[in-house]
């Protein structure tokens, strides 16, 4: 017994000619459309990056020009409202940099730097419960690589509010997630020595001095305890090391203008 063999009548090829042409009329068209899109989509990104760079540079009437653009090219792009929300907040148009802040949120919910950028502008202006909430989960988020960032802002933010115990647990939780993240060593050192708890501020900073680089503001910070101690070996020794390893820095200038002032 021979296989069947499938075949085509006449009818059914002209049939099957007669769709194809608009099949590739659908195809052409969608291909268009896309590349249309990634064309608004590409437009818009460089927009903003234009944008923040003049932002960045205090050139905000140039900063609006590009993410106005950036905006109207995607507006469905929720990093470009989170950077038209700091535009608004350097401008001082609250209610607008809120709303925009927002907007970046709805349309990008699990978006952590949209929610760190967001938690900042919220300490800033006044509201620690809420900046330090939208801290912690962006920490909490897997997509955030740097949730040791997140918790030493946080812990910023707690201080400038005066609540210093819950600020030192921050600057400790993000030492445990990064033990070598000197911003935060810094901030508990210098926490605990506003505080006068000067023991506890000179073993925090050579506990991270004698295992990671050295910083200026680390420094700078232990120098300022052996002075507050009158511990001048120790003094002259962290300033020495100041001068040698950061001799252009900040810090070394204000070491040279410290005098003989403790504080």
């Amino acid at each position: 017994m021979t296989a069947a063999v499938a075949t085509l009548s006449p009818r059914r090829c002209l049939l099957a000619g007669a769709l194809a042409a608009p099949v590739l009329a659908v195809a052409v068209a969608g291909c268009a459309a896309s590349q249309h899109a990634k064309q608004r989509q590409d437009a818009a990104n460089y927009n903003m990056q234009l944008g923040m760079a003049y932002l960045n540079r205090g050139e905000l009437a140039l900063a609006k020009d590009k993410l106005d653009r950036a905006v109207h090219e995607n507006p469905g792009d929720p990093n470009v409202h989170s950077a038209m929300a700091m535009l608004q907040d350097r401008m001082g148009n609250a209610e607008k940099a809120d709303a925009e802040y927002k907007t970046a949120l709805r349309l990008g919910p699990r978006e952590p730097d949209i929610l760190n950028n967001y938690a900042v502008y919220l300490c800033r202006t006044g509201r620690t419960d809420d900046g330090v909430k939208a801290f912690e989960e962006a920490a909490h988020n897997p997509l955030y690589r740097t949730p040791e960032v997140a918790y030493s802002n946080a812990g910023v933010c707690l201080r400038a509010a005066k609540r210093d115990t819950q600020a030192a647990m921050s600057f400790q939780q993000a030492l445990q997630i990064k033990p070598n993240f000197a911003e935060a060593a810094y901030q508990l050192g210098e926490l605990d020595f506003e505080r006068g708890e000067l023991s506890e501020a000179r073993d925090e900073v050579e506990r991270y001095l004698g295992a990671f680089d050295a910083t200026p503001d680390l420094l700078l910070l232990r120098v300022r305890i052996a002075r507050k101690q009158g511990d001048r070996l120790a003094e002259e020794r962290f300033a020495n090391r100041l001068r040698r390893d950061f001799p252009g820095s900040a810090q070394a200038r204000v070491l040279a203008s410290l005098g003989r002032d403790p504080g």
